[in-house]
């Protein structure tokens, strides 16, 4: 059986992606969560990480670690985690390597808090370029590939590289279209989806400089852990 390191669901964008991905094609899997510490992350991390860093997927002597070769690993080994059809894989995959590489200001102006609301402060136009990117990437899939999933009518891996986003867009209430807003829907009522967050919100750990992080951005609307 796989299994999967992870750190705080309720922070943890980069361990959703597999996460999500075990979960949605019920592969079976063991989840070890590794709270981020105050200090000596490295350290900690590198006990079960190559990198020092979440997620790290092992299974038996393999060790792979980074959301998307993790991914890459799973798709060898089980069916239609990317989409069968060759024209949507290319483009799934395209859309979530620009994901994984890209994004930087959305990345930093807006952490990842499943439980938190906030209303930013502003929306620069570099955030707003960011936004407006995704918008349309979502929308060009749900179009080309008939949705309601990014890449056709059932989940796949592209789908997870964007669920951080989804929760993104719910925290900060980011602006977007009708279509995009009906696929972000879509996205937080997938079962496995809404495990996540319940998860997250029951969670007892707070990590200062994650919590600071979105309170950075803007005012508090609410803050609905219950941990």
């Amino acid at each position: 059986m796989y299994t999967l390191h992870i750190a705080n669901k309720n922070y943890s964008s980069w361990s959703l992606r597999p996460w999500l991905v075990l979960s949605a094609f019920n592969i079976p899997f063991e989840e070890k969560i590794h709270p981020f510490p105050e200090t000596g992350v490295w350290d900690l991390y590198r006990t079960f990480s190559p990198s020092g860093k979440v997620p790290c997927l092992q299974d038996g002597e393999v060790v792979v670690w980074d959301s998307l070769a993790i991914i890459e690993y799973l798709s060898e080994r089980h069916e239609h985690i990317w989409p069968c059809d060759k024209t949507a894989r290319a483009w799934a995959r395209c859309a979530a390597a620009e994901m994984h590489s890209g994004f930087q200001t959305l990345r930093n102006n807006c952490g990842m808090s499943c439980g938190m609301r906030i209303q930013l402060q502003q929306i620069s136009p570099a955030l707003q370029k960011d936004i407006s990117r995704i918008d349309e990437l979502w929308n060009e899939g749900l179009v080309k590939f008939g949705g309601p999933f990014l890449a056709g009518d059932t989940f796949s891996a592209v789908d997870a590289f964007f669920a951080p986003v989804v929760f993104r867009a719910q925290t900060y209430q980011l602006p977007m279209s009708i279509s995009a807003s009906n696929y972000l829907e879509t996205i937080l009522n997938l079962p496995a989806m809404r495990a996540w967050y319940d998860a997250a919100l029951l969670e007892p750990w707070r990590e200062p400089a994650h919590e600071q992080e979105v309170l950075d951005a803007g005012k508090l609307l609410a803050d609905l852990r219950q941990g």
